[in-house]
């Protein structure tokens, strides 16, 4: 009986209901016919979905967006208020109004109707362009499944270019798990977020919490530059002329979360010093906090910050030398691997030479799924013992979890080096797990059992 009571989507032509869609429920301004357009589709999900942004029996329109930018949208009472706590009081709450057309100007069209599309389709439609205007929409009509839906495509889509804005948005919209892992971008990938387009943009509160950052990890005179041009953006936004004396003006005592005396003295002089943002005294005092015994006090913090310590992680249970391995002409030593939580690779620990001192040239590289993420060409010096020398890349790179990668390097020495043995498939270190696997790139003999690229350096 349930059957024949409920009529699967096969017993209805794919043809016959888009062309009662082309006929009949085009341009969202449908009237009703005589056919039985409910009859098409088999469940309530998609006989709702017919409704969304349409006008069939619309008992209410919001007119959406700020003035200039409206976009007047049709509605159902009683499907928004099954979706949302919010439109249920509007509509039939105690203090609920009668009114047929409802004013909107803090959230953009595209937003509100990706609100409605779940609301009504069940549906989550994000990009990259709507999706914080689209968080809040969610967060203003509590609807809380679409809201940690845009939360998890933040987290997705969170790099170095954007973590600031994102961490000033995380903030407002009281998302801690999302200001958490931008936390995590910043720290790590510091330089990079710092001279990134976004942090420009952010508001003075944001900034003055990233200055205020123990844990960050770069060098001062790149976060002295990054308030500098964030002080310029901030004239731009308030209808200042970008003067050295409106920089200072706008960065108020966010100047003091600088820890100026914690640059290189030639940095200072160079940079800091010339840039005309401090006064004179200032200038002074640093220099002599820098060079006199006794030291002047500061509004500057002295102490340099912490960062980040790198952790290690490290693939052979023994190492070896022979008479005629581990040697380099040009080939590529290389191993895959991937991570079960996000991590940003600093660098690889490389063996050096087994035949006293010696120096390397080395070419690394990390790539993801063949395509480049980050290459540098760099010397290192090995001591003669089994130790690991560690490489870095310019810049920390993020590992996303659960995807392979490919460390490699290619080493130009005359010495043979040490090797390492017994490699292991999996490594726990702390709260990550590698696991490594062999790269088809490989063509000096590195694999998972023994070779070279010993440890990768990462930040977690």
């Amino acid at each position: 009986m349930a059957a024949e009571l409920f009529p699967t989507k096969k017993l209805v032509p794919a043809a016959s209901v888009q062309q009662y869609q082309q006929q009949n429920l085009t341009n969202n301004n449908t009237s009703i016919t005589s056919c039985n357009w409910q009859g098409l589709y088999p469940t309530i999900r998609e006989r709702n979905s017919v409704m969304f942004n349409n006008e069939m029996m619309a008992d209410v329109h919001f007119v959406v967006g700020p003035p200039g930018g409206t976009q007047r949208v049709p509605g159902h009472k009683y499907v928004l208020a099954v979706g949302s706590s919010v439109f249920h009081a509007m509509f039939y709450g105690e203090l609920a109004e009668d009114q047929d057309e409802i004013r909107i100007p803090d959230v953009e069209p595209p937003s509100f109707l990706a609100m409605l599309k779940y609301i009504y389709c069940d549906e989550i439609d994000l990009c990259a362009d709507t999706v914080l205007a689209t968080l809040y929409a969610a967060k203003k009509y509590i609807v809380p499944h679409l809201a940690r839906a845009c939360v998890n495509f933040l987290e997705t889509s969170l790099s170095a270019k954007n973590a600031c804005v994102l961490l000033s948005q995380s903030c407002l919209f009281e998302e801690p798990d999302l200001t958490l892992r931008c936390w995590e971008v910043i720290d790590a990938q510091a330089e990079l977020a710092l001279r990134s387009e976004g942090f420009c943009d952010i508001d003075v509160q944001t900034l003055e919490s990233i200055l205020r950052r123990e844990t960050l990890n770069a060098k001062e005179m790149v976060v002295f530059e990054a308030a500098l041009n964030w002080a310029e953006a901030e004239c731009q936004r308030q209808d200042l002329p970008p003067t050295i004396e409106n920089k200072r003006l706008v960065l108020g005592k966010a100047i003091y979360l600088i820890r100026i005396p914690t640059m290189a003295l030639e940095d200072f002089a160079n940079g800091a010093a010339q840039s005309g943002v401090l006064t004179l005294n200032e200038t002074n005092d640093i220099f002599l906090w820098y060079t006199a015994a006794n030291k002047p006090d500061l509004l500057f913090c002295t102490k340099p910050r912490k960062g980040l310590s790198p952790q290690r992680c490290h693939r052979f249970q023994s190492c070896a030398y022979r008479s005629n391995q581990w040697r380099y002409r040009g080939r590529c030593d290389s191993i895959q691997f991937a991570v079960d939580k996000r991590v940003f690779i600093a660098g690889f620990g490389l063996y050096g030479s087994s035949c006293g001192s010696a120096e390397y040239s080395a070419k690394i590289e990390l790539k993801r799924q063949g395509v480049p993420m980050a290459q540098r060409i760099i010397k290192y010096f090995s001591d003669g013992s089994s130790s690991t020398f560690p490489v870095w890349f310019e810049y920390p790179v993020q590992i996303e979890p659960d995807t392979f990668y490919t460390a490699s390097v290619v080493l130009d020495g005359n010495e043979l080096s040490y090797f390492g043995q017994e490699g292991m498939t999996e490594v726990q270190c702390g709260k990550v797990t590698f696991q490594f696997q062999c790269s088809s790139d490989s063509t000096n003999g590195t694999g998972v059992q023994g070779g070279q690229i010993p440890e990768l350096i990462f930040y977690a």
